[in-house]
């Protein structure tokens, strides 16, 4: 096992707190206001990760924080003679069938080229046909008549790979999908072009932490919040008033740039697919030698 010593672990954790409290500091003092913002509230609600558990840096499996003891860390770790280590033995068996699929889906992405022309539409067909007060941000306005939302969605159509995204299409935009989404298809349909799967780098991130350095879980939520806003700013509704320009992909200069910004965010996921890739690739490693010691009686 690494050993980290006391002072560079400190340091670390030090560090990854301050660098999140700057990125979340202001949706956690929206929420204490009680204020809903329809950018910033998405990492949270969609994605279930609190802030605390966020804010909490972790070393990842197999390295030994030196002076620390287990209880002072919280749950999921045991003391050594060098400090204190997450308890493998306990944690991965309970992951591993997690591990496995995020790995599988992971390497399929990583494997398909980008697809650039989806525009952003997904949100477009979230509102198709659906009456003012069912829209799910009803607070914000739409930048378009209604009608005009409906007939872009017509004429252009939507090609949609994600299939958390495609399901909270309203019923009559989904035969105007392209593509037919699933649960069992994804990790045949996602690709590293769609903003969604890069933003799902965090959620995946999330479900392997603590077993995944701090680092890389910071790492993947700092670029879900930059596509997030992205995704909002191509979006139907009208946030200038949050300070958000919006992406006018109604028009071929909006088409542009956001396929400018995917092209974009697919270069900045593409290292931080293969950070976790490589993760889960260590962790299956690892759970095999927890069970070749288990059978052992070591």
């Amino acid at each position: 096992m690494d050993v980290l010593d006391e002072q560079e672990w400190r340091s670390r954790a030090a560090a990854h707190r301050a660098r999140l409290e700057a990125l979340i500091g202001g949706y956690l003092a929206l929420r204490r206001e009680g204020r809903a913002h329809p950018v910033e509230d998405f990492l949270f609600t969609y994605y279930g990760h609190r802030p605390s558990r966020l804010l909490t840096w972790h070393p990842g499996a197999g390295v030994v924080l030196a002076g620390a003891r287990a209880g002072e860390l919280g749950p999921g770790y045991a003391d050594t003679p060098e400090g204190a280590v997450l308890d493998a033995a306990e944690l991965l068996p309970r992951r591993l069938a997690a591990v496995r699929w995020i790995r599988d889906l992971l390497a399929a992405i990583s494997a398909r080229p980008a697809h650039l022309g989806c525009f952003g539409l997904h949100e477009w067909a979230m509102v198709y046909r659906l009456d003012p007060a069912e829209v799910r941000h009803a607070s914000w306005p739409l930048r378009l008549p209604p009608e005009d939302v409906a007939a872009l969605l017509e004429q252009r159509g939507v090609r949609c790979s994600h299939f958390d995204a495609f399901r909270f299409f309203t019923e009559p935009a989904r035969p105007l999908n392209v593509l037919s989404p699933s649960r069992e298809n994804r990790g045949e349909l996602e690709q590293p072009g769609c903003l969604h799967a890069n933003m799902d780098l965090y959620k995946w991130a999330c479900k392997l932490s603590p077993l995944v350095p701090g680092e890389l879980v910071a790492d993947c939520f700092a670029l879900a919040r930059r596509i997030r806003a992205v995704d909002m700013r191509a979006s139907p509704y009208d946030l200038s008033a949050l300070g958000y320009e919006p992406i006018r992909v109604e028009t071929p200069e909006g088409r542009a740039e956001y396929a400018a910004h995917q092209r974009g965010f697919t270069e900045d996921a593409a290292p931080l697919r293969a950070r976790l890739l490589a993760a889960c690739d260590s962790l299956l490693a690892r759970a095999g030698r927890v069970g070749q010691d288990a059978a052992a009686g070591r």
